[in-house]
């Protein structure tokens, strides 16, 4: 299996977890991490998502993003069929940043692109070419149905 988790998803640990909800979505998130460090998950790197981690105010939050760049099995590029994907989802309502997020899931194949964005979920809906997720979710699909890499 193969996913691709947003900023939103590699942030989600550091928010307030006085909430319900963020704390379920950070442990589902913190149980996905483990599987890519079993190797039981790829994980699917972009320049997209350095490019926002560096725009992170927070250091200690961008150099613990920043090391799972090392445990992917893909680093995703600009290419002119991305970014031409990437327009087309901003067609359907997507940021220009969403879309690149998710161009650039698409173009590493990914089977999962796992975030805690609710708006980004259901703009990305009526488009078939990825499976969008929240990280609560794929960790109850995981459960139901197992997996193999």
């Amino acid at each position: 299996m193969r996913v691709y988790l947003d900023n939103c998803a590699f942030n989600r640990p550091f928010d307030d977890q006085l909430q319900i909800r963020i704390r379920l979505e950070s442990d589902a998130k913190l149980y996905l991490q483990a599987k890519i460090k079993q190797h039981q998950i790829d994980l699917i790197w972009s320049y997209i998502l350095d490019f926002e981690n560096e725009q992170n105010p927070f250091e200690e939050r961008q150099r613990a993003i920043e090391k799972w760049k090392a445990r992917a099995v893909i680093d995703i590029e600009e290419t002119p069929s991305l970014l031409a994907t990437a327009h087309t989802l901003v067609k359907i309502g997507l940021s220009a940043k969403d879309a690149l997020h998710v161009a650039c899931a698409i173009e590493g194949q990914a089977d999962y692109f796992v975030t805690t964005d609710d708006k980004l979920i259901k703009k990305i809906a009526p488009f078939q070419a990825m499976k969008v997720i929240n990280p609560v979710n794929l960790v109850g699909f995981i459960d139901e149905n197992g997996h193999r890499n």
